[in-house]
């Protein structure tokens, strides 16, 4: 059966998987590229080259967990956050992401977002399909996957939608040795934290350790139909990744 797989999500010490202040200008909030440090110095990040096409990137456990997070992925389902520093109605069409026109994904990608808008045709295989319905987005992405598995982006508010609905399988985070004081908390508002999850990997690098979870849960993989939709009413009301 398909999962609903989070990988390389990078968080501090103190919690929070991007900094504050998230826009154009630091699309991972202030002091957020630091998160994500490691993964720039694997030569898997760069397509098998290292930071800036230095052919000596460490292949090592944290270029592992990069390649890892590609395989058996047939679709991306992401925030609008992670898709574009715009918030609120879109003022026209020219925003198509921050990868530039062939963007890394090569398959197709659904936006989670409260103002759809039409779908875009980048080079290289990939599509960007805009839906305003958390269930939907998610049957969307498994049947755009075909079999495949489907990659859960950020932002933080989400990777919480789907963990409150009981709907992500695995769980893959990149425990960075930093404190960032302040931005956007993964575990927040998750009544208690996310539960039926076991630790199934446990292994650090030089730079970082890396945790995978998986759902062990008596439910199962999926929660019950309408399940992130009635948790999105919130998410709504409160402002998120679907802005």
């Amino acid at each position: 059966m398909p999962l609903l797989r989070v990988h390389n999500l990078a968080m501090s010490l103190d919690g929070y998987v991007a900094g504050p202040h998230q826009g154009l200008e630091n699309p991972l909030g202030v002091g957020g590229e630091r998160l994500h440090e490691w993964a720039f110095a694997t030569p898997s990040f760069h397509g098998g080259e290292g930071r800036a096409g230095d052919a000596a990137g460490e292949r090592g456990v944290d270029d592992d967990v990069v390649r890892r997070g590609e395989t058996g992925i047939g679709a991306t389902l992401m925030g609008r956050n992670m898709f574009s520093p715009v918030r609120g109605p879109w003022p026209d069409e020219s925003w198509r992401g921050w990868w530039g026109p062939n963007p890394p994904f090569h398959h197709p990608v659904v936006v989670l977002t409260h103002h759809p808008r039409p779908s875009l045709t980048m080079e290289g295989g990939t599509t960007f399909r805009f839906v305003d319905d958390p269930d939907r987005a998610l049957d969307l992405a498994f049947d755009a996957a075909d079999g495949q598995d489907v990659r859960l982006g950020g932002g933080a508010r989400t990777v919480q939608l789907y963990l409150r609905a009981g709907r992500v399988d695995e769980l893959h985070l990149a425990l960075v040795p930093i404190f960032l004081g302040a931005g956007e908390r993964l575990f927040d508002d998750l009544d208690g934290g996310p539960t039926g999850f076991t630790c199934a990997e446990l292994v650090s690098s030089a730079t970082v350790t890396h945790v995978r979870l998986v759902r062990t849960g008596p439910d199962g993989p999926a929660a019950p139909d309408g399940s992130a939709g009635r948790d999105a009413a919130a998410a709504r009301d409160a402002g998120g990744d679907a802005s």
